[in-house]
Order: structure tokens, then C-alpha cells, then sequence
């Protein structure tokens, strides 16, 4: 494309399951911004570029497009476009790289997810500090056999769409993946294999034989650990800023979101949503890779 090195990128895209980015929608998105404009189609019906000259501004170029699309399952990503390939890729894993929390299926088994699941809920709204809220839920799973872990992943954790095929794809392409997460290793382990992570980090729950002691290893993972993991794989592969991208769902992945070349909240409580650099509210995590610019047909397979 004739673009110039300080043009933006407004990345569209739709769930694979609904694939309602037609050409069609896609031309009114175009004219919208201006008869400038260049358009690549990236999967069609699913994900597309809208190339706009340096001069305009990213909030304002978003702005647009919100209203030219009119409320439909569209997701919008403006960037600019020289620096949209990232090389190092955080994620934090419940409700985010899978569609559980952990913590609450963990609770299932001794009858407490009702009452876990409220202060899970609330942690990840902002509402209550992270680190508390971890030792409650932990002290409510004492006794609790630590086989039941295996179960749960067999049985009852979903992988999030796209997710297998973002991270494998990044990898492919040279950059390193992190799974960070205010979760236990347990999960992180093999959850974060099955993806294809090059490594995982959260915390470690404490063990009497084969039952949980009803405590976590101090300290415990959270947010300022998730920044702290981001800043340190910067520095260690000598990156950029831009170079680096994060996604997460909750308050405690803000922080981290807020320091990545581009954090992407992941139908993200409204708070995280609302500060985060780009939004994902109805596609499936495949988006991180066409904000990248990568087509369908690149994706490694998964």
C-alpha cells in the first residue's frame, strides 16, 4: 500500500461465527474516513484494513467508524501502522486465554462457587484489592484434593477461541509468548502447554501431601507482577515499547495492559474496557492477530 510512515491503521473485525463484515459494510466504513482511504481485506467477512493518512487522529478515526457502523459486532483497533507487529506477547490466562476462572470451578467441589465466584467477580471489577481476595477464596478450598485439578482441566476448562492459533502464530513468526496469571500453576502448567506458551507464571498453592492447605505462596502474583513480568521480557529481548502487546479481562491486568505497546482488553469487565488502548467485545482472540496485520491464510495452524 502507498502509505506514509506515521499513517494509522483501523483494524475491523467481526467473531469468525458471525461473519458479518461484508464488502459492503466495509465500503461504508472507508467512505466514512474519506476518499483517501485504502482498504485490505484480511478475512473476508471477518476482518479488514482501513489505511487513513497521518494527519488524523487515532480517538477521532475510531469515533467514526463507531458511528458509520451503527452498533453492529464489529470490533475497532486504531494503531499506527508502522509499529502494529509485536514481538512479545503477554496474556493472562481465566476468562481470558480460557472461558473459566479456575478458582471458582475449584470451589464447585467443596459447594462454595456460588459465594468464590461473588469475590472473584468483584476482584476483577476493581472493587476489592487482588491479593486479599486471593487468600479468602484459597482458605475456603482447606482439604480439598489436589487430583480434582486434572478433572477440572479434562473436564470442564475451554480453550477461548483463537487462541492456540494467536499464540502459535506469533511464535511462528519469532516473538515469545507469556502466560501471567493471577491463577495457580497448576493450571497454568499444562493450560499453557496445550497453547503453546514458551513459559507460565502465577502462584503456587500450598500442599499437605495430596490436599490443598488452604494457603498460597506468598508473594502472590498479581498486579504489579504482571507489569513487573512485562517490563522484564522487554528488557531481557532488548524490545521496544511497541513491540510488546498484553491482553487481559480484569482490574489486575490493567497496569500490565496500560504498559504494553498495545494492551488489549478481552470482553473485559467495563472498567478494564473503558482504559484499555483497544477493546475486544465480539470477536474471538484470532482479532490480536489481525490487528497485527496478519491475513487468515498466515494463521499457523491449530
Amino acid at each position: 500500500m502507498a502509505s506514509s510512515s506515521n499513517s494509522l491503521v483501523a483494524t475491523l473485525i467481526a467473531n469468525p461465527s458471525q461473519p458479518v463484515l461484508t464488502d459492503e459494510v466495509v465500503a461504508r466504513a472507508a467512505a466514512s474516513l474519506g476518499h483517501e482511504t485504502e482498504r485490505a481485506i484480511l478475512a473476508r467477512g471477518i476482518a479488514a484494513d482501513l489505511i487513513v493518512p497521518g494527519t488524523a487522529e487515532a480517538k477521532a478515526v475510531e469515533y467514526t467508524l463507531r458511528r458509520a457502523l451503527d452498533g453492529q459486532p464489529i470490533d475497532i483497533v486504531v494503531q499506527p501502522l508502522a509499529t502494529r507487529r509485536k514481538r512479545l506477547f503477554l496474556a493472562d490466562m481465566d476468562s481470558t486465554m480460557i472461558g473459566q476462572e479456575c478458582i471458582d470451578e475449584l470451589a464447585d467441589y467443596v459447594g462454595l462457587k456460588r459465594e468464590v465466584s461473588e469475590i472473584t467477580e468483584r476482584a476483577m471489577r476493581g472493587e476489592i484489592a487482588f491479593e486479599p481476595a486471593l487468600r479468602e477464596r484459597v482458605a475456603l478450598l482447606k482439604n480439598l484434593p489436589v487430583n480434582v485439578v486434572d478433572e477440572i482441566i479434562e473436564k470442564r476448562i475451554t480453550l477461548t477461541p483463537g487462541g492456540r492459533a494467536l499464540v502459535q502464530t506469533m511464535r511462528a513468526n519469532g516473538a515469545y509468548a507469556c502466560l501471567v496469571s493471577g491463577g495457580f500453576t497448576l493450571f497454568t502448567g499444562p493450560i499453557g502447554a496445550k497453547i503453546g506458551f514458551n513459559e507460565h507464571r502465577s502462584n503456587h498453592l500450598i500442599l499437605d501431601g495430596e490436599k490443598l492447605t488452604g494457603q498460597v505462596e506468598e508473594p502472590i502474583l498479581g498486579r504489579e507482577a504482571k507489569l513487573s513480568t512485562l517490563i522484564e521480557l522487554r528488557t531481557r529481548f532488548g524490545l521496544a515499547h511497541h513491540e510488546t502487546m498484553a491482553v487481559g479481562d480484569g482490574a489486575n491486568d490493567l497496569a500490565m495492559l496500560e504498559e504494553a505497546g498495545l494492551g488489549a482488553a478481552f470482553h473485559a469487565k467495563p472498567a478494564v474496557a473503558a482504559a484499555a488502548h483497544a477493546r475486544i467485545d465480539h470477536a474471538d482472540l484470532s482479532a490480536l492477530l489481525y490487528v497485527q496485520g496478519y491475513r487468515a491464510e498466515e494463521f499457523a495452524s491449530a
